[in-house]
């Protein structure tokens, strides 16, 4: 019995002694694993954990750069950047945002539009860093917050650049505005390859000059390299690459010249464009009304939104850019010239008018009941007078007119440093065919020819190429880019680049039809429908009264504006340019359902030309000399 158990103690050491050596075994295998991998993680794949501690510990921190200034001719800042504080909250950062803003309000005034803006951007500006929920905070509110900091993790007070329109509506259109990056933005961002340098910015140009010269103003992006501690909070800056300022914009526009026209302009809906004939350089451009860029700064709240987007004036519509109008008597002088050049008419050959032109079995009335008598070229111009038009249309022939007057830029863009140009209607057969496509509409006929020889029918073109055919008039028929900006100072160096003058082509027209034409257009404000407006003025102006129908009247129908609703009476436009002899400024005037051009439009002209020739505001004179038409019933 002994003897068993003693070989059984022998048996359990052995079997002892084998665990206890591939439990050795194991432990060594696994010391040998640990190692192996201590040795993989701590030599072979330093460089990268050393990298991804150095990114935990080092946040890089983009730093957007100043947005650049806009300045008028004269230096008059009309856009500039500031820096305030705003409080930001790190929706990754923070489990429930509706309740962090609760707290937040029991310490800083957070209104509901703050509220309404920040869920609106969370929509809007998926994956941003932060977000702000209350913008320029003053003193003694970054002061309370910063006393209860540790309360709300995820929450920082940060500096940021804000835009502001010192001058307000005025040159709205003009300036544009900015407005936070959406989706949109995004893609033609990324399609530029544009994503670095627009890291820590958070808004863009959205109209205007801030969008069209968007990579001139914006600037470059600069970093920060932040030590931060464990909750995310920066401890010190170990480096920084600052950042460059956008580049400052100085344009060819007077602001006083633009507050004078807009508030020519009264209560009126409507718009103007003036130009400097000998460098096509933008003057004063005006769309009334406008708006206050600055509410789009930090994203316009509903209110104000609701009032300016369903307005029936369409204050967000630039008139002057994108509104396309029949041109009425403006035209005018334009087609006078083109049957001068075609040889289809002499300046001395003469009608007798007996009121109206009959054509096809249709009467086209003349304002003047009874007629203008005997009327040569001269004279139609200065009494604008329908049936010589009528009559000279219908001999030219709608082809020969749109082929001449394209030459002047009708219906075309023209090429102004803004974004979103209407190019306008000029009629053609061409024109025609493409433009409808059942065949009973594609015809043209011989009376839709004689409707746009007055400048109505097909006819529809912006202000400005208006305002740029007039100034080729006054140039002699040289046709320049219209331009607002003038040049673009560096913001590092200073150096200008200056927009050259571009002329567009030289028209081919011979001097004295051209001389012939100014004469007339002379005549129109001396005694003929615009001689009220400018009577007793300073200077020698050239010019051309139009009125435009909105709603066509029935044949022989006698349109009495004060049986007509506001929103269907005629347009008032007049085009101008001055002085004479040597013209500095050339503009055209558009004001909305006002009635007859020489009524509403020419006053407009004359108060801008007054200011802009002679320094001061003249009122217009109430009565016309001896002889000027003076019934605004029977002439526009």
């Amino acid at each position: 019995m002994k003897l068993t158990e003693f070989k059984n103690t022998q048996r359990e050491l052995y079997y002892f002694q084998v665990r206890v050596g591939v439990a050795g075994m194991v432990v060594l295998a696994a010391f040998a694993v640990l190692l192996a991998r201590f040795v993989y993680l701590q030599v072979v794949q330093h460089e990268y954990y050393r990298t991804k501690a150095e990114d935990n510990r080092i946040s890089i921190v983009p730093i957007a750069p100043n947005r650049g200034n806009i300045v008028d001719r004269s230096g008059v800042v009309l856009a500039r950047s500031y820096s305030a504080y705003t409080l930001e909250i790190s929706p990754r950062q923070v489990p429930d945002v509706e309740a962090v803003i609760n707290e937040l309000a029991s310490i800083i005034d957070v209104r509901a539009s703050d509220r309404n803006r920040f869920r609106r951007m969370l929509v809007e500006a998926k994956g941003a860093d932060s977000l702000p929920i209350k913008t320029r905070l003053s003193d003694e509110e970054v002061a309370r917050f910063a006393a209860n900091r540790y309360r709300f993790p995820g929450v920082e007070i940060k500096a940021r650049l804000f835009r502001q329109y010192p001058h307000g509506e005025l040159a709205s259109h003009v300036l544009g505005y900015i407005g936070r990056i959406n989706d949109r933005d995004l893609e033609l961002i990324a399609a530029e390859s544009l994503e670095a340098n627009y890291k820590g910015s958070d808004h863009i140009g959205k109209t205007g000059l801030e969008q069209s010269y968007e990579r001139q103003l914006h600037g470059a992006t600069g970093y920060e390299q932040v030590e931060v501690d464990a909750g995310g909070r920066g401890v010190r800056t170990l480096s920084r690459t600052a950042p460059t300022s956008g580049n400052s914009l100085s344009l060819t526009l007077d602001l006083r010249l633009q507050e004078v026209a807009e508030e020519a302009f009264g209560a009126h809906r409507g718009a103007l464009v003036a130009i400097e004939p000998a460098t096509g350089g933008v003057l004063a451009f005006v769309s009334k009304p406008g708006f206050d860029p600055n509410l789009f700064v930090d994203g316009i709240d509903p209110a104000n939104w609701e009032l300016l987007n369903n307005s029936p004036d369409r204050p967000l519509i630039n008139r002057a850019l994108t509104g396309l109008y029949p041109p009425g008597s403006t035209f005018k002088p334009f087609l006078a010239l083109a049957a001068l050049s075609l040889g289809k008419r002499t300046t001395t050959q003469a009608i007798a008018d007996p009121g109206y032109f009959i054509f096809g079995g249709h009467r086209f009335r003349d304002d003047k009941v009874g007629g203008h008598g005997v009327v040569d070229m001269y004279k139609a111009i200065v009494v604008s007078c329908d049936t010589y038009f009528y009559m000279l249309a219908n001999d030219l022939g709608i082809d020969n007119i749109s082929g001449f007057l394209r030459q002047f830029g009708f219906g075309a863009r023209t090429g102004i440093d803004l974004e979103g140009e209407a190019a306008g209607v000029l009629p053609s057969q061409e024109w025609k065919m493409k433009r409808f496509s059942r065949p009973e509409q594609r015809k043209w006929y011989a009376g839709e020819t004689i409707s746009v020889g007055i400048g109505q029918g097909y006819n529809a073109y912006t202000p400005l190429q208006l305002a740029q055919a007039t100034a080729a008039l006054a140039s002699g028929g040289v046709m320049y880019r219209p331009h607002i900006v003038h040049y673009i100072e560096n913001s590092r160096t200073g150096e200008r680049t200056y927009v050259e003058r571009e002329p567009l082509r030289t028209l081919a027209l011979k001097p004295q039809h051209i001389e012939f034409i100014r004469n007339a257009m002379v005549g129109v404000n001396k005694e003929g429908t615009g001689a009220r407006a400018f009577a007793g003025a300073g200077y020698t102006s050239a010019g051309k009264t139009g009125t435009a129908q909105v709603v066509a009247l029935k044949q022989n129908e006698k349109y009495h504006e004060s049986r007509v609703q506001e929103r269907h009476r005629d347009h008032a436009l007049f085009i101008a340019f001055a002085p004479v002899e040597s013209p500095k400024i050339a503009l055209a005037v558009l004001v909305e359902n006002a009635g007859f051009g020489a009524r509403a439009a020419a006053p407009i002209a004359r108060q801008v030309l007054d200011y802009y020739l002679l320094g001061k505001r003249v009122p217009p004179a109430d009565k016309a000399p001896a002889g000027a038409v003076e019934d605004d019933d029977e002439s526009d």
